[in-house]
């Protein structure tokens, strides 16, 4: 079992366990100790976003890892997929994101790559924490220890594998594009990949200040991405989160196209040109219905992994798909990446609608979602959810939902939350029903 890592790395209050300087060291310290295997020079990336603990986090992992003998390549402000990217790209043995994400600027996170550019198994990440916890390091002889260096030239290289996968002789020429970057990890590079593929680029949130982090702005708050794009007549916005591994489009109405609308719009073009492998597409239980009955009446079908975009991938994985991600705007491309990458699933939507010459409004509303509906209990903890009253709630809730509805109760894997999502075809009735289980949740939590 871990404690430490949840669907996402590591997370919680920057400067509060498990998110201490302490801490992230002897976690640098137990992870080279799983990476230093053979008798090569061992070699660890480490990228961040634009919050202020990162300036906290990025030392204590440098030196943990320099301790174990591991040089340390410092990339600075770099979106997650980049990362991942660059790991595979200077053969390194691990890569590391400072980051939380979609979380505020006060919360802080620690994902891991594994050489091959993917997320660690579940397997792996307890062996680090068996690690941490028996302390029994082999520090590195004086003569052993690792080095640092930046490494200047990372964002250029991101910028030129971002655009390589737009396809050629396509170009953004006429478009005028307004991008939110959450004032986060892509402040610098997903303007200028817009920008230099021939957009007219109107940026937001490209001013992080160390605090403003997905603040009122970014795929979690589009509302002032949406006002934007009306306001400047542009043909669509692109909103990224904290570390843009996060994606989320806006249409010229201010119309907000989210993750499931993205790839059924992906799905359909990619099926068409006989891109799309293993005949389905890998969604998550929150996906609407109305995306899958959407591929259904493509021939196509939707699998469903659990939340998280780690889970996503190895389902991708096990049935050969190379299409798949979450409504939330997690989108995972595997012909082009090993994890989510806003930017470049921005771009597999440019390409659609460059070629069919019509609105984005014409071309991403691909299917009417039903009425779904998701909540969020604060808690601490889980327990909540085996009380008896709870589970009455949650019984009584499915049987009104009937067979044409869904019910998904989880606990956050990044929050203190408890998510209670409805879903059916009477919007009122799927209201009612999630009201009626978060107050269950709430009181029984109270108790």
């Amino acid at each position: 079992m871990r404690k430490l890592f949840g669907t996402d790395g590591i997370r919680g209050t920057a400067n509060a366990e498990p998110m201490t300087a302490e801490t992230v060291l002897r976690l640098a310290v137990a992870a080279g100790r799983h990476f230093t295997r053979g008798d090569h020079r061992h070699l660890v990336v480490i990228g961040k976003d634009t919050r202020l603990s990162g300036y906290m986090i990025e030392p204590a992992l440098t030196a943990g890892f320099i301790s174990v003998g591991m040089d340390v390549v410092l990339l600075g402000p770099l979106p997650t997929p980049a990362v991942a990217m660059l790991t595979r790209s200077l053969r390194a043995d691990l890569g590391v994101v400072i980051s939380a994400s979609h979380n505020p600027y006060a919360d802080n996170g620690i994902k891991l790559f594994g050489p091959d550019g993917y997320k660690l198994s579940d397997a792996i990440e307890a062996e680090i924490e068996r690690n941490m916890e028996n302390g029994a390091a082999v520090l590195a002889a004086p003569e052993r220890l690792g080095r640092a260096r930046r490494l200047d030239d990372a964002q250029g290289r991101y910028i030129e594998f971002v655009k390589a996968t737009f396809p050629k002789g396509l170009t953004l020429d006429g478009l005028k594009v307004v991008v939110d970057c959450a004032n986060g990890a892509a402040y610098k590079v997903a303007p200028t990949v817009l920008w230099e593929l021939g957009a007219e680029v109107i940026p937001l949130g490209v001013d992080p200040d160390g605090f403003n982090i997905n603040k009122e702005c970014g795929a979690t708050h589009p509302d002032a991405l949406q006002s934007q794009v009306v306001a400047h007549g542009a043909d669509l916005g692109i909103a990224l989160d904290g570390d843009a591994d996060r994606l989320l489009m806006v249409d010229e109405a201010g119309r907000v196209i989210d993750g499931d609308q993205l790839m059924a719009l992906i799905a359909r073009s990619w099926a068409e040109a006989g891109r799309l492998a293993g005949g389905c597409v890998v969604g998550t239980v929150m996906s609407n219905l109305g995306f899958e009955r959407f591929l259904g009446g493509l021939g196509l079908r939707l699998d469903r992994a659990p939340v998280g975009d780690r889970y996503v991938l190895e389902l991708m994985r096990t049935h050969g798909c190379n299409l798949g991600g979450e409504q939330s705007g997690h989108i995972i491309l595997s012909d082009y990446a090993t994890t989510g990458d806003g930017l470049i699933a921005a771009l597999q939507v440019l390409a659609v609608l460059v070629r069919s010459k019509k609105r984005i409004s014409e071309v991403a509303h691909v299917y009417e979602k039903l009425p779904q509906l998701l909540k969020n209990v604060r808690v601490n903890g889980g327990a909540a959810l085996d009380a008896p009253q709870v589970q009455a709630a949650i019984r009584e809730a499915e049987a009104h939902l009937g067979a044409g509805g869904r019910l998904v109760i989880r606990k956050s894997g990044t929050e203190p939350v408890i998510r209670v999502m409805a879903e059916g075809e009477n919007a009122d009735l799927v209201g009612r029903v999630v009201d009626r289980l978060v107050d269950a949740i709430a009181r029984a939590a109270r108790h």
